[in-house]
């Protein structure tokens, strides 16, 4: 046996409770002595209390609280005997790229397009199994907000801090955000594991996202577009002035109308294999969905072999401990020996 690991050693804090129910144990037997006292006459106390052994009732008390010992110990997860265990990991590289321009924040999606574009990332993150994510937003420009990481919580943290905000320069500009994130958000080693998800209305502002879209398909990597807002109405684009005053965004005088341009989306994905265009428009997104259906069951790379040190676990050997007690303490009569006989 190599070492003994407690594996929750936060369960040990669960000890101090042993004191207390050693002290109740002592309460109540005080208790119960001068109840007796309080109405039985001190003659007769002495018969009726003659038949019980103090000792066996003390044994009694003392196997339930050694009991609870070990369940405790049992909770720290205790193990030995360590071994190492190789462990292969595989999944694909998705990188989220999500619009947040001004036009996001159009309310023909409830509460706006971007909020209701990042509970769909939420959604398909508590889906992941094993792949690696990150997120580059764009509007004017393109910036890496979140790159390629397992750490999930990272990932939601960087992702709820997200906002039209988050890119100074207005715009939109989807064939330079997938430049960037063929560029800086992947690595250089095997492109055909890899997924993009675009969310955007598909409005673009002369940045030949068709052209971005087929260089990705030439590097093996899928792309998938998720097309929100009105396709034919449109929507206006809601602002809060510095004086607190909402109004809609204006050019020249002229309120702006934000339509999806789901034309241009189609001819992107149309361009990468296998790409996947979803046409939201004013509907919900269900990412959840279209990563079990596309990417979780999609051919996936072997990312790292490694070798882990596991202790094998023993808790069960203390819950047979704890159980044999309680079944003695429950066989175990609290009446004399004697008083038994000459029953």
């Amino acid at each position: 046996m190599s070492g003994i690991k407690l594996q929750t050693l936060n369960m040990l804090y669960l000890l101090w409770l042993i004191p207390p129910l050693i002290a109740l144990y002592i309460y109540a037997r005080q208790k119960r002595s001068k109840a007796l006292a309080v109405f039985i006459e001190s003659g007769l106390h002495g018969r009726l209390t003659l038949s019980v052994s103090h000792t066996k009732r003390a044994w009694k008390a003392a196997l339930l609280i050694t009991a609870a010992v070990f369940i405790i110990l049992a909770m720290t997860r205790p193990g030995w005997n360590q071994r190492p265990v190789s462990i292969e990991r595989s999944g694909r590289d998705v990188v989220f790229l999500l619009d947040v321009s001004k036009s996001m924040l159009a309310q023909d999606l409830v509460p706006n397009r971007l909020e209701r574009a990042k509970l769909a990332i939420l959604d398909c993150i508590d889906r992941l199994e094993g792949d690696r994510v990150g997120i580059v937003v764009f509007a004017g420009s393109a910036a890496i907000k979140c790159p390629l990481t397992l750490d999930y919580g990272f990932f939601r943290m960087m992702l709820n801090n997200i906002s039209t905000q988050s890119i100074a320069r207005g715009g939109t500009i989807i064939g330079d955000a997938l430049r960037k994130v063929l560029t800086d958000g992947f690595d250089d080693q095997d492109k055909e594991f890899k997924d993009i998800i675009l969310i955007t209305d598909g409005e673009d502002h002369d940045s030949f996202p068709i052209e971005a879209a087929k260089k990705a398909g030439e590097k093996g990597v899928r792309l998938i577009a998720i097309g929100l807002g009105d396709e034919n109405e449109g929507r206006r684009i809601p602002i809060t002035t510095k004086e607190g005053q909402k109004t809609f965004l204006k050019y020249k005088g002229q309120e702006i109308w934000t339509k999806l341009d789901a034309d241009t989306l189609r001819k992107m994905v149309n361009a990468t294999p296998g790409g996947k265009y979803l046409n939201v428009a004013t509907g919900t997104i269900d990412l959840g969905n279209v990563y079990t259906t596309l990417i979780r069951s999609a051919e996936k790379k072997k990312l790292t072999s490694e070798t882990i040190k596991r202790y094998e676990e023993k808790f069960q050997i203390f819950l047979t401990i704890a159980l044999i007690l309680i079944c003695i303490e429950m066989g175990m009569s609290e009446r004399k020996q004697e008083q038994k006989k000459n029953a």
